[in-house]
């Protein structure tokens, strides 16, 4: 008798899970909604076609896990000035080029002669500027606890090698501040998370137990396979079945309930919390990251501090906040697929390759795949 290979394994066991969550949600009178928290695995899902293969008792919605998409405008109007200065090099990831500030966009900045590099890390960055000593060169440190460690040691790297024109320009959010949050709106309408196997690395698994403690909302940390987000569902399922509230681990081969300790070390050495801005969900407070005063230096918007006027409201209609809180999809928005497409977007959730509308877009009929 042949062995079974190892897709062969999977299909079957993704079978039996959704079988599982069809009959213990059957006749539900209100569809349970569960949000993932993390770009990749709403990337993860679409390509899969998870949601067309899960029953209509069962929602997924997607959060504010894109930190691109998070970002507000006012970061990236400062961006963009700083990128049209002689003397800076804006040193960002690829994503952050067709994001939308104000007015215009890191690209269009490009277009006019702004020294801006894509890079795919922030050592990356240092590099450029020990390779151009008479130009500031500013990283766009923008992401969540998934990042921000290797932000750290980029500037511990520049002070200990004495690169004096290495800058950050921080923008790093913690993501449970967020899920606090959302839960605040009395709007929100949630009855579980998808939680992020990638921050939970360096966070660990306990980081989430108020979802238990404090709203009696169960979470499971997922990897990001087909059939590993369907083990989080399905867990999800069960426990909301059972009328259970509880963090459980599904991603065990990486994350551990206390997290990375060497990551949280260096994250403590050179970050201390404040409050920030996110894009729908408003000023959180002790949601961000910012340089400690030992390491302010490295801050560029205090080397260089800027005045520039509050973004205004944006007229556009874009409703990529709304989204980002799971109040809507993004097919509710009447820009989704016309006035707001990848080649031209009119909000973040559009342009970033984690943003939910993109991968509506490019996704939103997929089908189950194994690879």
């Amino acid at each position: 008798m042949e062995k079974k290979t190892a897709q062969a394994k999977e299909k079957e066991l993704s079978a039996r899970l959704l079988d599982e969550i069809r009959k213990m949600t059957a006749g539900r009178e209100h569809p349970l909604r569960l949000m993932e928290v993390c770009g990749t695995h709403t990337v993860s899902i679409f390509r899969a076609g998870l949601r067309q293969l899960l029953p209509p008792e069962v929602e997924l919605v997607s959060g504010p896990g894109c930190p691109v998409c998070v970002t507000p405008d006012g970061y990236m109007d400062a961006a963009i000035a700083y990128a049209g200065m002689e003397d800076v090099i804006v040193a960002t990831f690829g994503d952050m080029l067709k994001v939308p500030g104000s007015s215009s966009s890191l690209a269009e900045a490009a277009a006019r002669g702004g020294d801006v590099r894509i890079v795919y890390s922030p050592l990356d960055a240092l590099a450029i500027a020990k390779e151009n000593p008479g130009k500031k060169v500013v990283f766009l440190a923008v992401g969540f606890e998934t990042t921000a460690p290797t932000a750290a040691a980029a500037v511990l790297t520049a002070e200990r090698e004495n690169v004096g024109n290495f800058f950050l320009l921080p923008a790093q959010k913690l993501v449970p501040p967020a899920i606090r949050a959302l839960l605040s709106d009395e709007d929100a309408r949630i009855d579980g998370f998808l939680l992020p196997g990638h921050v939970a690395v360096v966070t660990g698994s306990e980081k989430f137990s108020f979802l238990a403690e404090e709203y009696h909302l169960p979470g499971v940390v997922a990897g990001f396979s087909p059939t590993e987000l369907l083990r989080g569902i399905y867990r999800l399922v069960r426990q909301a079945a059972a009328g259970e509230a509880r963090v459980e681990n599904e991603y065990k081969s990486v994350v551990r309930p206390e997290g990375n300790p060497a990551a949280q070390k260096m994250m403590d050495r050179i970050y201390e919390t404040c409050a920030a801005e996110w894009r729908g969900l408003g000023e959180i407070p002790d949601s961000g990251l910012r340089l400690r005063d030992e390491y302010s230096r490295f801050d560029f918007s205090a080397a260089r501090p800027l005045d520039l006027p509050p973004a205004p409201p944006k007229k556009s209609g874009c409703r990529c906040g709304e989204v980002l809180q799971g109040k809507i999809l993004p097919k509710e928005c009447r820009l989704f697929g016309t006035a707001c497409m990848p080649e031209h977007a009119a909000g973040p959730c559009m342009v970033s390759a984690e943003g939910v509308c993109a991968a509506w877009h490019k996704y939103g009929g997929g089908v189950f795949q194994y690879d």
